[in-house]
């Protein structure tokens, strides 16, 4: 059975050297590609800063401060609010728990725990957390290196070229611009475009996506624009 790649860039803090081996480890061989590593709080905010992670791994008890207020500083900052964050730790008392929580952590598993519990749980909360994402208003227009796509008129100029959308193109374009720069599910790209479940679309989409690559990529075989978020959606990279 060909094994799911994930595209989300996975965040573990923890002072453990042992613990974050071991997890980067697990994660790669559940198919999650891009992790990073962070061992105190300067250095979890410095790459939460430079590369918004989209999902973190958290332990609570850090050489330079603690896990509780580390949570607080990313849900001040605008840039970082919607980064879903899981809490790992020893600590197994309800009080720590449900501090975790009421901070805004959408979870909260005790050490030790079960590799693949974490990833289910994780993959669980990632699904729901661009699910249910806030979408920005559609833009008029969308400046895609030298296309401009016109979403009243349906079409995508570059130069003196003309081309037009079908109605399924001008709808999936819709779709991902109003969540532009993020992770759209497949299954909540079938549901605006034709309101029915990814399994039962699943070729459609692709040829789909492929032809509406063709309209605005400079070069569709290597997409800079409209790219694939593996095992998760699709992304409109603005």
């Amino acid at each position: 059975m060909k094994q799911t790649i994930y595209d989300n860039k996975i965040l573990i803090v923890d002072d453990s050297q042992e613990l974050r081996s071991m997890l980067r480890t697990f994660l790669l061989r559940e198919g999650y590609r891009n992790i990073a590593l962070a061992v105190d709080c300067k250095s979890a905010l410095s790459e939460i800063r430079s590369s918004s992670p989209d999902f973190i791994i958290l332990d609570i008890n850090l050489p330079d401060g603690d896990g509780f207020s580390l949570m607080k500083e990313i849900k001040e900052h605008t840039e970082s609010r919607n980064i879903p964050v899981l809490f790992l730790s020893a600590r197994d008392k309800d009080a720590d728990r449900l501090t975790g929580l009421g901070l805004g952590a959408d979870d909260y598993m005790v050490k030790p725990f079960l590799p693949k519990e974490l990833s289910l749980r994780m993959g669980a909360i990632l699904k729901r957390s661009y699910d249910y994402a806030e979408e920005p208003p559609l833009p008029a227009t969308l400046e895609l290196g030298e296309r401009r796509v016109d979403f009243e008129a349906g079409t995508v100029q570059s130069g003196d070229r003309e081309e037009k959308l079908t109605v399924k193109e001008l709808r999936i374009l819709e779709t991902l611009a109003k969540s532009r720069g993020k992770i759209v599910t497949f299954d909540n790209l079938c549901k605006a475009v034709w309101n029915a479940q990814y399994y039962t679309y699943e070729n459609t989409v692709m040829v789909h996506i492929r032809r509406l690559r063709e309209k605005i990529e400079e070069d569709p075989s290597h997409p800079r624009w409209l790219v694939t978020a593996r095992g998760i959606g699709y992304k409109l990279n603005l």
